[in-house]
């Protein structure tokens, strides 16, 4: 009842400050005096947000240490306010991420609860015809989310409950065939309550910036370079150190990678493709007494092709293939790190579940997309999963065999998920289901919980204002 009053008085909070938004702007346009005279026009006001309610579970844990069953309850609420005056924007938006019923021993984490939080608040301005006609050069600075590509380094996902986010600056370029190039320079927020205690009683607590970590870089896109294929590049730098009473691993890392894409047709094939290094030093843990720094040699390799058929449903069939560094026996640091980037996408439902991701993985698969109508899409995948190095934790499980006796096959991961849309642009709710059939790593590793194959699903209802 505590975190149902909380959201109450927070839902009431954010309604009394948008109004006041909405009065300051009505009452900087003035009634023009008889007889007319020319004014400037005044700043046009748009309020958008949503409200997503969801229901998950899982049983057959694959976290060492965690409770074997968890069932939780979340609710997020996004509110995002603009003062549009042309060139010159002022948005601002705020999260409620609030989580019920996980328990004390649950793997329930920051990014799952934050509670009334200023998400964005950055002003831009928007420059025209810098280089050629019709392109734009868009300067932001502020705090804001950001996403780049398939958003597997760098991205604000929807599946989550919260996303990461940034203060700082950025630059955008835009050309007229949609060509773009982004500069940002910034400091990463951390996500508060960070503490068992502080998440699981929904505490309110503004996040932290820190500025003991610098994260900055490149990001450029050809939108066409022919038969409609994009191909882009990127470079970003993490610098981070320690702090009084925060310890890091004091990465300092240097990620450059290329993508390329021919986005999904009817009758067409469709190919994605993205590789990427990571070069720099870390230490392994963030102990106090770790003061050994590594150099670190990693990488990952992300491989799909597809076909649309145009038929009725217009199913799409692909197949793909995901490969990222662990850390061996070598001297250097081979496990990659994915930064600040989502999962959903690539490697099925996070939150509760998520145990593949961009780190000591070998993992071929196929995937079935079809949408019988406009208002309702279908999904399943399957995929194997190997370890890259045996003796590494394989990937977001927290499951490791130092010696490597356990083998590199983890299991298979089968996911489907349907959603549909009540009233359009509106109301949609979705479901959705995962599998993981451990393999033998995952059931014979000296800390891999003997619970059995793991079982997930979730119900979501989203509503759009």
């Amino acid at each position: 009842m505590h975190g149902i009053r909380n959201s109450g008085n927070s839902l009431r909070s954010i309604g009394f400050a948008l109004l006041l938004v909405s009065g300051t702007a009505h009452a900087q346009t003035k009634p023009a005096a008889a007889p007319p005279a020319p004014q400037p026009a005044g700043p046009k006001l748009s309020i958008e947000g949503s409200v997503r309610a969801r229901m998950e579970g899982i049983d057959g844990q694959f976290r060492p240490k965690v409770d074997n069953s968890i069932a939780f309850a979340s609710l997020r609420t996004l509110v995002a306010a603009k003062l549009d005056w042309g060139d010159l924007n002022l948005t601002g938006e705020l999260l409620d991420a609030r989580g019920y019923g996980e328990g004390h021993n649950s793997s329930v984490k920051a990014s799952d609860v934050n509670t009334v939080e200023p998400l964005q608040a950055f002003v831009s301005y928007k420059l025209h015809n810098v280089i050629g006609k019709k392109d734009s050069l868009t300067a932001i600075a502020g705090r804001f989310t950001m996403t780049f590509g398939a958003q597997r380094l760098i991205a604000r996902a929807d599946f989550g409950n919260t996303f990461p986010s940034y203060l700082g600056g950025r630059v955008e370029y835009r050309t007229k065939k949609k060509d773009e190039l982004v500069l940002f320079w910034t400091h990463p927020i951390d996500a508060l309550p960070n503490s068992a205690d502080g998440i699981y009683d929904n505490k309110v607590e503004l996040d932290h910036v820190n500025t003991g970590t610098v994260f900055y870089g490149a990001d450029g896109n050809l939108a066409d370079i022919g038969h409609k294929l994009s191909v882009g590049g990127y470079v970003y730098r993490l610098a981070e150190q320690d702090r009084p009473g925060y310890q890091t691993r004091d990465r300092r890392l240097v990620t450059f990678g290329l993508r390329l894409r021919r986005a999904p047709a009817k009758s067409k094939f469709d190919i994605e493709g993205e590789a990427a290094l990571q070069r720099g030093e870390a230490r392994v843990t963030n102990a106090v007494t770790d003061r050994k720094d590594l150099p670190v040699r990693a990488g990952f390799v992300h491989i799909e092709g597809g076909y649309t058929i145009a038929k009725k449903w217009t199913p799409r069939i692909s197949g793909f293939f995901d490969y990222a560094s662990g850390d061996g026996a070598n001297p250097a640091y081979g496990r990659f790190d994915s930064l600040y980037g989502a999962r959903r996408a690539d490697y099925g439902p996070a939150s509760l579940f998520g145990p593949v991701g961009l780190a000591n993985l070998v993992s071929p698969g196929i995937r079935i997309e079809a949408k019988p109508s406009k208002r309702l899409d279908l999904m399943g995948a399957v995929r194997g999963l190997w370890l890259a190095d045996r003796t590494d934790t394989f990937a977001f499980t927290s499951v490791r065999d130092k010696t490597g006796a356990s083998g590199r096959h983890a299991g298979t991961e089968v996911e489907m998920r349907v959603r549909r849309s009540l009233i359009p642009d509106r109301l949609r709710a979705e479901i959705g289901a995962a599998y993981l059939a451990k393999g033998r790593f995952l059931t014979s590793a000296p800390n891999a919980p003997h619970s059995g194959d793991a079982r997930y699903g979730y119900a979501d209802l989203v509503f759009k204002f």
